[in-house]
């Protein structure tokens, strides 16, 4: 890693993968990060600023802003994912309560404050639905003339899990993950597609869960709760879901994406929260009857080296 760190703000629904993703960013050398705002989503908001705030205090963090966001979604009611992350949203490991407070200042004021002052322009990784980002956006225009890119985990090009095509971020909040579309910034989509495959080997998970370190401890356990084959393995491997997203940042190499058209759907129905994304290699019936239609092209993540990020997380995770 050369040059200057990047500085990243990470826009959160701590979940266990969340917190994965906010360890490897708190020890990555490459990675300046400016602030974490929270989002209703795995649990709710009041729940993710608790684990955030444990997670950072684990983590060994600096003075690392943190803030209350959306307690729901723009339009749906909240449906949280607890029955993946455990009711308190972080596996029910029992962790401890952060000594750690978080600002009385709301989410969007945060991100506005933080992405301005950044001598460089910011990167900003939403890994929760997109409600802040959407607030943010539609409130503080001004703050995308100082925005590197947004790295989001969300979408599907394939195949959904909160329905057979939508994934649960976006499904969360359609509305929110359509607004973050017309950013008018480059945006890479780092989704089930990419998500699903990043596992972390049985052997490493059991030498985090072993670990005289306590952070380290509790890596190797919500790797553990991840286990994405659910077998009651003593060893199980580990998904490392949303931390492949800021990996993608620190090494986007790693990371095989196309240039796609993508929108998502807001009609009611079965289709509702989809990542549309047009891999045609020319236009169809429609368009050629209909006329084009203007939308938003997003480097889209189709394959991913998951030896490589897996490697990545650890050495950072470890310092190794």
């Amino acid at each position: 890693m050369t040059g200057q760190p990047i500085p990243v703000i990470i826009d959160c629904d701590t979940g266990v993968d969340d917190a994965l993703a906010l360890l490897f960013a708190v020890r990555h050398p490459g990675i300046d990060l400016r602030a974490v705002t929270c989002v209703a989503g795995n649990t709710d908001v009041d729940g993710v600023v608790r684990n955030t705030l444990t997670v950072l205090e684990q983590a060994g963090a600096g003075d690392v802003p943190v803030a209350r966001g959306a307690a729901r979604p723009l339009i749906e009611p909240v449906r949280t994912a607890q029955h993946v992350h455990g009711l308190d949203g972080m596996g029910d490991l029992g962790l401890p309560e952060p000594t750690r407070v978080a600002l009385d200042v709301d989410a969007v004021t945060l991100l506005r404050r933080e992405i301005l002052a950044s001598p460089r322009p910011v990167t900003l990784v939403p890994t929760a639905p997109l409600t802040n980002i959407a607030l943010l956006l539609r409130t503080h225009p001004e703050v995308v003339r100082n925005i590197e890119r947004i790295v989001f985990m969300g979408g599907a090009v394939a195949t959904g899990n909160a329905t057979p095509v939508a994934e649960f971020n976006v499904w969360h909040d359609p509305e929110a993950a359509a607004v973050l579309l017309t950013a008018g910034v480059p945006i890479t989509m780092y989704g089930l597609d990419v998500f699903q495959q990043v596992l972390v080997p049985a052997a490493d998970v059991q030498r985090l869960r072993a670990s005289a370190e306590p952070s380290l401890r509790m890596a190797g356990e919500l790797l553990a709760h991840r286990d994405p084959a659910a077998s009651g393995d003593p060893t199980p491997m580990g998904g490392l879901g949303d931390a492949g997203a800021v990996c993608a940042v620190v090494d986007p190499g790693g990371l095989t994406t196309e240039l796609l058209p993508v929108e998502v759907s807001l009609a009611p129905g079965p289709t509702r929260g989809q990542t549309v994304v047009d891999r045609r290699p020319r236009p169809g019936e429609s368009e050629i009857h209909e006329g084009e239609r203007e939308v938003t092209l997003v480097d889209v993540g189709l394959a991913v080296d998951v030896e490589r990020y897996v490697k990545l997380w650890l050495t950072a995770v470890e310092g190794v």
